[in-house]
């Protein structure tokens, strides 16, 4: 996927100087009701696929971490049948890619995922939580979690590396109060598929 070196300076190590607030997995579920606001006010459907992005570090603590959290998956497959998928980007981040039709299992599960990761000491290593949805059309439109600045932004491509700042700015609208959504407008970096139409973790 095609970060800049901007975005990876927001959700990266050199953005915990900006961070407003300490970032909270409790966070997350907020958009439990958000998906239910973006259908029925918005015209938003799940898009069935959500995701955590995360930085690695070469450590042997830090390996079996990620295997804690590979545990904790693989029994959600067994439990809520949200199955998830692993890779690393072009530019060295991972990402915990997870699939089920029901918004509810994909809020939960990635809530417990980023928990772990933060009870063992580990949350400076986490970047962002991704919650995707369509429109009519196939269009796209994200909320995307930010663990450095503990806040969300709404995140719409449209065609080739360009943005619905009008749709942006609606969500914000109507989903302000329902989350807590990142006041400074310089902080909504994009995290652009690498081709037009994907997903950021593709």
């Amino acid at each position: 996927m095609g970060l800049f070196d901007t975005v990876r300076s927001v959700l990266g190590v050199s953005a915990e100087a900006d961070a407003t607030r300490e970032a909270d997995p409790e966070d997350l579920f907020g958009m439990s009701t958000a998906y239910m606001t973006m259908e029925a006010d918005l015209g938003y459907e799940n898009a069935e696929q959500a995701a955590l992005c995360f930085s690695s570090v070469d450590s042997t603590d830090f390996g079996d971490t990620v295997e804690e959290v590979e545990a904790i998956l693989e029994a959600g497959e067994t439990e809520t049948g949200t199955t998830f998928s692993q890779h690393s980007d072009d530019h060295g981040y991972n990402w915990v890619v997870l699939t089920d039709d029901d918004p509810e299992d994909l809020v939960t599960t990635i809530h417990f995922a980023a928990d772990t990761f933060m009870e063992q000491g580990y949350g400076s290593r986490l970047l962002a939580a991704v919650f995707g949805f369509n429109e009519s059309g196939n269009d796209h439109a994200y909320w995307i979690y930010s663990f450095r600045r503990g806040a969300y932004y709404p995140f719409v491509p449209d065609g080739d590396h360009e943005r619905d700042k009008q749709a942006e700015f609606k969500l914000r609208s109507v989903l302000d109060g329902e989350l807590g959504i990142e006041d400074d407008e310089e902080y909504w970096y994009p995290l652009w598929p690498d081709r037009p139409g994907g997903h950021p973790w593709e």
